[in-house]
């Protein structure tokens, strides 16, 4: 059975959904791996180095013919309608896939009675931690978040001794403690930084406190949702969560914001009267600028000046700015969950699996629970 990696064509996004060096897996497996020219080109993986590993390289001309005639497809990001159109029938595709923002493109993918598997909706179990792509996207992106801090911060974030005097060290808020949450607390920890943190589990106090940060505790209402994500809140308890977290803001160099909810639109979590009493100079990095913004007044992909001189970035293609290390998991990722499904060199999902019932979307023709 043939596996196809088309090219990404979504502007920004550099990952790639297979390296080389993860081929071998798919071919021991009784499975050939066809990649389109130049789709690992962002990660340093040149054509000749899939090829070397066993696969086909396939020009971008031909790329209709190729997932015409695919048995899987992987991606990165949702195949676009068109794409999906031209699958034929059985066909498999794994690709992050939202039921919110992909809707025309599942609803192609079940027109062309096409099995499409979405990487968010993968069960949080310990049998799927090794295909569980959020998280180790959410890693990626909560180191880079702490290095965009460290570069555009005007301060040292660790303590120096030096004969012209003591630097101190910058104090970092990090608003939560998931993945990208303690990665960013970890990375701003290694860099020298005096690191607090809060979020709305209290849970979390324990991890934040193992990487060296101080757990800031409102004493509010728990929000531990299902799965260990954090779940919605009222208006009532947003707002007196913003007004305890106000003073410990005012007092941070750097503030990172990395809340989500799965699903919904980022928590807004700081408003503009939160950041206008930072010093100038002071940076903030809202991860959660594509789905919504952390931060009022966030703009995905840019930096802007809000406040009293503050700079405010706003994430986008977070992961995708580390391009090599964020494929090399996420390749790990699909494989696991692509490995799977298949038997004696063919690629047959089980439904009564729970890791593959929960993540199709759509089979038969037919759209699935979650889409």
């Amino acid at each position: 059975m043939r596996v196809v990696v088309p090219a990404e064509s979504k502007a920004g996004e550099k990952r790639v959904a297979l390296l080389p060096d993860i081929i071998s897996k798919l071919t021991k497996a009784g499975l050939s791996v066809s990649i389109e020219s130049g789709a690992g080109i962002h990660t340093g993986a040149s054509d000749e180095s899939y090829i070397e590993q066993g696969a086909a390289i396939f020009s971008a001309s031909d790329q209709r013919k190729e997932l015409a005639g695919a048995d899987v497809i992987l991606s990165v990001q949702p195949l676009s309608p068109d794409q999906a159109s031209n699958l034929k029938s059985g066909a498999i595709t794994i690709s992050f896939l939202s039921s919110v923002s992909a809707k025309e493109s599942i609803d192609a993918l079940a027109k062309s009675g096409a099995t499409a598997f979405s990487l968010e909706a993968l069960p949080r179990i310990s049998r799927a931690q090794s295909m569980d792509a959020l998280t180790s996207q959410a890693l990626c992106a909560g180191y880079k978040a702490a290095l965009v801090a460290a570069e555009l911060s005007p301060r040292f974030f660790p303590l120096l001794m030096t004969a012209a005097g003591t630097v101190t060290p910058a104090n970092v808020l990090v608003l939560g403690a998931g993945v990208a949450g303690l990665q960013a607390i970890a990375t701003s920890r290694r860099l020298g930084a005096v690191v607090s943190a809060y979020d709305v589990r209290p849970s979390s106090a324990d991890e934040v406190k193992s990487m060296g940060a101080t757990f800031i505790d409102l004493e509010l209402e728990v929000l531990e949702g299902s799965g260990g994500y954090a779940r919605e809140m009222s208006e009532e308890r947003a707002a007196k969560q913003r007004e305890l977290l106000t003073p410990y803001i005012t007092k941070s160099h750097v503030l990172i914001t990395t809340a989500a909810v799965p699903g919904r639109a980022a928590p807004m979590l700081v408003t503009k009267q939160m950041y206008q009493a930072m010093a100038p100079g002071s940076v903030i990095v809202d991860l959660a600028a594509e789905s919504g913004g952390n931060v009022e007044g966030s703009k995905p992909g840019e930096v802007i000046t809000v406040g009293n001189s503050v700079l405010l970035w706003g994430g986008k293609d977070v992961p995708s700015q580390l391009p090599f290390h964020s494929s090399y998991l996420l390749s790990r990722n699909m494989v696991n969950l692509l490995l799977l499904m298949v038997k004696d060199g063919a690629v047959a999902p089980d439904f009564s699996d729970e890791i593959i019932d929960a993540s199709a979307l759509t089979h038969g023709g037919n759209l699935r629970k979650g889409a």
